[in-house]
């Protein structure tokens, strides 16, 4: 595993190494709320603002997303990890090819990524966290990959690239994707209190939030989001919230109207939250950086 840059203390402008080389992909940078401290929200630096840092995903001990490495003039894309403790960001993937989405499967011995592979092809891949056995992919035949989602029983939904992005549902054992819905989000998310994923999809013109119940393969419509609206989390069972520009909102997912402020980050982020992930009164965002 290769160090990166701890970065220590609440919000401040750490001093990183320059990155001297253009990036070719936009620059965002990942950051951490503490929600629950005596002192009321604290937020902290986890990536440098030189790059692209996307795609959090919060777990109890630390937070692994999406960096970007430019060498030699060369853009790719490897998986990082901040540990909550040390407040260390380790590279834990440093390969020659490009991974996004890491994200821990449900064994928690391993995470999954899509990798863009020598060929171009988005496919889905396996790396082990505690063991010293390679990475390996976990279909052959599904591609090409944007994101995904793992239920409990190795099960998951994944985003499949096309004319139009669907949603395709399928298991370890299966390896064959089962079409669930079409023109979709690119978030899925897995509801574990009602067993099912949630996931956006254009219906009819509306952007509609709705939930797939893997066991009788049924798709229900939940609620309308704003147009906007591409990336939400799940706060509590019960409730979603997203990000319009720099502001978190909170909604129900019985079908109320209701809509109400939940984080006002616009201290921390002068321009777009784009991407969240939440766990344990704490929320990773992403903030696009201006160029």
């Amino acid at each position: 595993m290769k160090l990166i840059k701890p970065l220590l203390g609440l919000f401040y402008i750490a001093a990183l190494s320059p990155i001297v080389v253009q990036a070719s992909m936009p620059k965002s940078q990942v950051l951490l709320a503490d929600l629950n401290t005596p002192y009321g929200v604290q937020v902290s630096i986890v990536s440098d603002k030189n790059s692209y840092n996307n795609q959090p995903h919060l777990t109890s001990t630390g937070l692994y997303f999406t960096h970007e490495m430019i060498t030699d003039g060369q853009s790719q894309t490897d998986i990082a990890y901040y540990d909550l403790t040390s407040k260390q960001v380790t590279n834990i993937s440093n390969s020659p090819v490009s991974e996004y989405s890491p994200t821990v499967m449900p064994s928690g011995n391993a995470l999954s990524a899509i990798v863009v592979e020598a060929d171009g092809k988005q496919k889905l891949w396996q790396y082990p966290l505690n063991s010293e056995n390679a990475p390996s992919r976990i279909f052959d035949w599904i591609e090409p990959v944007g994101y995904h989602a793992w239920g409990v029983q190795n099960d998951l939904v994944m985003f499949i690239l096309g004319q139009p992005h669907t949603l395709q549902y399928t298991s370890v054992e299966a390896a064959k994707g089962q079409v669930v819905a079409s023109n979709i989000g690119r978030t899925l998310i897995y509801n574990s209190s009602t067993a099912t994923f949630l996931f956006s999809y254009t219906k009819n013109d509306q952007h509609i939030l709705a939930s797939f119940n893997p066991q009788n393969k049924q798709v229900e419509d939940l609620l309308r989001l704003p147009v906007q609206v591409q990336d939400f989390i799940l706060k509590d069972d019960a409730t979603i919230a997203y990000a319009i520009k720099n502001r978190v909102y909170q909604r129900k997912l019985d079908g109320s109207d209701e809509v109400s402020q939940w984080l006002d980050l616009s201290t921390y982020c002068e321009t777009n939250i784009t991407r969240m992930s939440y766990n344990n009164e704490k929320l990773a965002f992403v903030c696009d950086i201006k160029n």
